[in-house]
């Protein structure tokens, strides 16, 4: 293992005498993880809901830290930032109702079809809407494709299936080919079919369009759903949003007189007339308790010598999916992967730039919330901004980092963005015996799944990598092993425990990079940016002129 880690923390190792104080310093951070993802996720913090007594035990938590380390609040004299949220939580487990002259059903919740709403209300109604298969549900103009044209929405529940036609086509000239968009996402396919002013938008599940299993479906939309205050209670949303079970969806089209996957495949290849399916139509009822309070995300700053107005932001999301005490047993999802890594892992970094020198540029660590709810805290801190975008260097995001070992492979999620993977390179090249290699899954679309996404939204160049499975020792198949366990058993379960016996060592290397590469932007003059045809490169482009000196 001494060898696998022998250039740990470069940076704070140059001033080293002897390897006995870098063995000291690596034993001495791997024992502080340990003891905050403990922390973070015991049941007393109560799967670190927002606005729960957990989120005011989370809070504390890194304020202590940070406050101990002498790291500034990061928001004028504040080390949060009010984020107002709205959770509405289902309580009647609603059946969707498909009725038609020749059939009738009723489709359970939860293991049939998830609904719910986005308007912030306590009860919606769908009544005898139209069934449409409209696609995938996507508007791109500049991709000349758009299933909803000349298509009125209204009055209808529009059925869409997830992902994208790259995936289904895995053609290259076809979106991205395999490589999701953020056009199949389901946050834009609700979106966009508010905007078509659908009644509903259903969106068909299939595991590997999916990257996840209904389980997680059902684990992620049950319980309270937290989303930004809204002063017109989202009442420009669809009445209802949900997903229908692949096998709901398939008994669906067959009762209409289609085959469903023979329309999905039509649907791929562009210029798809929506599909009426046949006289159905659908009905629930849906009734919601409300709550609205505060939610907070957590800013604290390292201030620069030389040019405090450039910040370098770490992030990472403090939230998980809180307590469901509608499931029988555990209910409390503890999220010790998911993100207890990586807000450990922010606040291990934080200790290492208070214990070193003074950066010139700023370091921000934003720890934020309601990342499980759609990305909420980092949207509202991207629409709200603490310090200047446009004099933002970067953001370097962690999300749920490895647990599992030393690994040799350094995976860019989205790789082939910003010129931030050209100082990751240069950084791998010092570890002996890793390398930098492109995610291994681009159709499930990581790159639109964490905080991160919201500030490339706003043109800042993003960052997201994390070590996924080449281990040093059990090689490749261990490492599939256990991102196969991990997705099919843990992720967003009750099960996303802490094991004390966990090897951290892996965690450790990837700090290095995350550590050095903040490290490196904190004492350089260059703004980095997008690579040419990225699509949020116009967007950094135009504040060009705020950076020049």
């Amino acid at each position: 293992m001494k060898k696998i880690i022998q250039l740990i923390f470069v940076t704070v190792l140059i001033s080293c005498s002897n390897q006995n104080t870098a063995e000291v310093n690596e034993t001495q951070l791997i024992e502080d993880l340990h003891s905050y993802i403990s922390e973070l996720s015991q049941d007393s913090f109560l799967g670190r809901g927002p606005a729960t007594e957990g989120e005011v035990l989370t809070l504390s938590l890194l304020e202590r830290h940070f406050s101990a380390l002498n790291i500034s609040p990061g928001n004028n004299g504040s080390y949060l930032q009010e984020v107002s949220v709205t959770e509405s939580t289902v309580i009647n487990n609603p059946t969707l109702e498909i009725r038609g002259d020749n059939f009738a059903a009723s489709y359970r919740y939860g293991d049939q079809v998830m609904l719910g709403t986005e308007r912030q209300v306590t009860s919606s109604d769908l009544i005898d809407s139209e069934v449409v298969f409209i696609g995938y549900g996507i508007n791109a103009p500049e991709r000349d494709w758009n299933d909803y044209e000349d298509f009125d929405a209204r009055g209808k529940t529009v059925i869409v299936m997830v992902n994208d036609p790259g995936y289904r086509t895995q053609d290259p000239g076809v979106f991205n080919g395999n490589r999701m968009t953020y056009y199949g996402r389901w946050t834009y396919k609700y979106a966009e079919g508010a905007l078509q002013n659908a009644d509903a938008v259903l969106i068909i599940h299939e595991t590997g369009a999916a990257a996840y299993g209904w389980n997680v479906v059902q684990n992620s939309w049950s319980g309270p759903q937290i989303s930004l205050t809204d002063d017109n209670q989202n009442l420009d949303k669809s009445q209802v949003i949900g997903w229908l079970s692949y096998e709901v969806a398939s008994e669906i089209f067959t009762q209409a007189g289609f085959d469903m996957e023979e329309e999905i495949s039509k649907a791929a290849n562009g210029n798809y007339e929506p599909l009426y399916l046949s006289d159905l139509k659908a009905s629930t009822h849906i009734e919601n308790t409300i709550r609205t309070s505060s939610s907070n995300n957590f800013i604290a700053l390292i201030e620069g010598t030389d040019r405090p107005d450039e910040t370098i932001i770490y992030s990472a999301h403090w939230d998980h999916l809180g307590q469901d005490l509608a499931l029988d047993g555990d209910n409390i999802y503890n999220g010790a992967i998911d993100n207890g890594t990586g807000t450990a892992a922010l606040m291990a970094i934080a200790k290492l730039f208070a214990e070193g020198a003074p950066p010139e540029r700023s370091i921000v660590f934003l720890a934020v919330t309601a990342e499980e709810s759609g990305l909420l805290g980092s949207q509202w801190y991207a629409e709200h901004p603490i310090f200047p975008v446009a004099t933002t260097v970067a953001n370097i995001n962690m999300d749920g980092l490895n647990v599992y070992g030393p690994m040799r492979d350094v995976v860019v999620v989205g790789d082939g963005s910003s010129e931030l993977e050209n100082y990751l390179s240069d950084l791998v090249e010092l570890q002996e015996g890793r390398y930098v290699t492109s995610e291994p899954y681009p159709e499930r679309g990581y790159y639109y799944r964490s905080d991160h996404f919201n500030f490339a939204r706003i043109g800042v160049p993003a960052i997201y990598f994390e070590s996924v499975k080449d281990h040093f020792e059990y090689g490749q198949e261990y490492g599939e092993q256990m991102q196969q366990a991990w997705n099919s058993n843990i992720y967003h379960s009750p099960r996303d425990e802490y094991d004390s016996e966990w090897d951290l060592s892996g965690l450790l290397l990837d700090i290095e990079l995350y550590h050095g590469l903040g490290d490196v932007l904190a004492n350089d003059t260059v703004f980095p940016n997008w690579y040419e045809g990225n699509e949020f490169k116009a967007i950094r482009d135009a504040t060009a002129g705020e950076r020049i000196r």
